[in-house]
């Protein structure tokens, strides 16, 4: 059943990068939900995924790019568990098991006529708070959902890691 995607893992890590970009950017542009500063380091991680997968995809199709196959699959791989590192990260500082970044702490979630006059007069904006979850579904932020799934996005790269390991 995996075999497909794991054949085909770097294409699979750009799309699958590029749809978490689309679907945090549908949550900022679409529900109105502002991310926080943590929330853009994660993002910063699928788009370094989705970078460094592109360039594997023409890399491995070099003459002598073959042989690279394995390690571009792991480093894909490291990529997701820095993206899960950073999401457990930020979860546990909504769930205040630890304080999160002073930049961002306990700030104001929303926008008001009064902010934006302000800010158009020289005052400084805080970020959203990373201390609080905007969202929840099934007892999950964002954050918890993308620990999640980048936790199981770096296990794939690591079977896809070994299969071209195998066919060597």
């Amino acid at each position: 059943m995996l075999k497909p995607f794991l054949d085909r893992w770097r294409l699979c890590a750009v799309l699958i990068a590029a749809g978490m970009l689309a679907t945090a950017h549908a949550f900022e542009t679409f529900g109105g939900y502002a991310p926080c500063t943590l929330c853009l380091r994660q993002r910063e991680v699928y788009w370094a995924i989705l970078t460094l997968g592109l360039g594997f995809m023409m890399l491995v199709r070099t003459p002598g790019g073959p042989r690279w196959r394995e390690a571009t699959c792991w480093i894909l791989g490291l990529g997701f568990a820095i993206s899960c590192g950073l999401a457990v990260y930020h979860a546990g500082a909504e769930w205040k098991f630890w304080p999160g970044p002073q930049a961002c702490a306990s700030g104001s979630a929303g926008v008001n006529a009064a902010d934006l006059s302000a800010f158009l007069e020289g005052a400084k904006v805080k970020p959203p708070a990373c201390d609080t979850a905007p969202w929840v579904f099934l007892g999950l932020s964002m954050a918890g959902w993308n620990a999640g799934i980048s936790l199981i996005l770096a296990g794939l790269s690591g079977l896809a890691a070994v299969r071209e390991r195998a066919k060597q």
